[in-house]
């Protein structure tokens, strides 16, 4: 299968793709989402930034619109974080607009009144957490035993984060006979005890490595004094085009940062588990849009950033373990497209790369750190955590230094942000 076209998808669907410049499938959407449509179990491992959302939604959406329809929720989308969830979501009501299918989102941070309205008002699909699904499934406030779809999304991201005995307390909710999609980026034992357990048959999908940085992503690694760092990154952003996302280790560093780039003027963001939700939305829109230029995270956060386009992505800090180096430079080079990642290390952590190296079998390209960059001042003021605009009122404390670039972005100011694909 080259082209949507060929697709035995209704006349909407098919509409729906051509106005979102869907035309050619990614290799996981050609080989997953035929046999999906068959009624077939899938098991398929790929990379972050392959498709797999396209994957699933497609035959999810089809075989729904076309069944005689019947009262409850037929599919359940279960997901790691709240912003993928919301994402998905969203991506779900583009393509299947026209189509009579409904969706609601259950997730942690959100109104769970209004949640509960869209999942009883005639949900079809629900996209969910694990850990508020469950709340509501504990509380009688949903009901699966109508659920003939499963879809298993980022599943070792699930288990990563402790989901696992929640994961099969919502699967024995549901009827046995149903059909299952599980996608994941690897296949360790804690995901294959989840298939071999809940999984009947299933195609096996395996595409490119799942253990090391795609090919479509330049590994640059400079060595450079920490007082530096900040000197190299604004030179960066000042010679290079297009959208940066930057990783700290600490939730306190990533605000710090996204501060001094915003006093520097970049348009930036913070986003990590300390922000409300609605504050991690506000700023993920607006990195989405292209209103920020450049978005600061944690590795806990990362997990649901998945926009197209991220032109670089910034090791500011060392990740913890080698594993999460595949996921942070994985927000580049998505679909087929090419990116950068950069590390930024100290000599003392010269041990830590090569861990990585050897860990990912990967080389990263020593590049030279130019001697024009100036250290940053060693005695540096407290730091101050710039709150969204639209939070201001709910703080007592009043904000200080606020600077114009690092502010939510809101459709109401007016502003008409550069659109960049998601």
């Amino acid at each position: 299968m080259t082209n949507f076209s060929e697709l035995p998808l209704s006349a909407q669907l098919k509409s729906n793709l051509a106005k979102n410049n869907f035309t050619e499938p990614t290799p996981i959407q050609s080989l997953a989402i035929e046999p999906a449509l068959a009624g077939k179990d899938i098991v398929a491992t790929a990379q972050t930034g392959t498709g797999k959302t396209l994957a699933f939604l497609l035959p999810t959406i089809q075989l729904l619109s076309t069944e005689p329809r019947q009262p409850g929720v037929r599919a359940l989308i279960l997901t790691p974080t709240r912003e993928l969830a919301l994402q998905i979501n969203e991506a779900l009501l583009q393509i299947a607009r026209g189509t009579g299918i409904r969706a609601a989102v259950a997730v942690g941070g959100l109104n769970e009144r209004s949640q509960l309205r869209d999942i009883r008002g005639g949900a079809n699909i629900v996209v969910a957490t694990p850990g508020r699904l469950y709340d509501f499934m504990s509380r009688g406030l949903i009901n699966l035993t109508t659920v003939r779809m499963l879809i298993l999304d980022e599943s070792d991201r699930m288990l990563d984060m402790g989901f696992l005995p929640t994961i099969k307390r919502i699967i024995a909710a549901m009827p046995a006979e149903r059909q299952t999609l599980l996608f994941s980026a690897t296949l360790e034992s804690s995901v294959k005890q989840l298939v071999e357990t809940h999984v009947r048959n299933a195609v096996r999908i395996e595409l490119g490595s799942i253990s090391k940085p795609s090919e479509q992503v330049d590994l640059h690694l400079y060595e450079v004094d920490q007082d530096r760092k900040f000197g190299l990154l604004e030179m960066m952003l000042r010679e290079e085009q297009g959208s940066f996302l930057v990783f700290a280790r600490t939730k306190h560093g990533a605000d710090k940062l996204a501060k001094k780039l915003a006093q520097s003027g970049f348009k930036s963001a913070a986003i990590h588990g300390d922000r409300s939700q609605n504050q991690r939305i506000q700023a993920l829109k607006g990195f989405q849009e292209g209103y920020y230029r450049v978005l600061v995270a944690t590795d806990v956060a990362a997990r649901g950033i998945h926009v197209e386009g991220i032109s670089h992505v910034v090791n500011f800090d060392l990740p913890q373990v080698p594993e999460d180096f595949i996921h942070r430079v994985g927000r580049t080079g998505r679909a087929g497209a090419k990116g950068t990642a950069s590390t930024f290390a100290t000599r003392s952590e010269r041990s830590e790369i090569g861990r990585i190296e050897r860990t990912l079998s990967v080389k990263l390209k020593r590049r030279e750190v130019s001697a024009s960059i100036v250290a940053a001042p060693r005695k540096e003021s407290s730091a101050v955590i710039v709150l969204p605009h639209a939070k201001r009122a709910e703080h007592s404390r009043p904000e200080q230094g606020r600077n114009k670039s690092f502010r939510s972005f809101s459709p109401k100011s007016g502003r008409r942000p550069v659109r960049r694909a998601v």
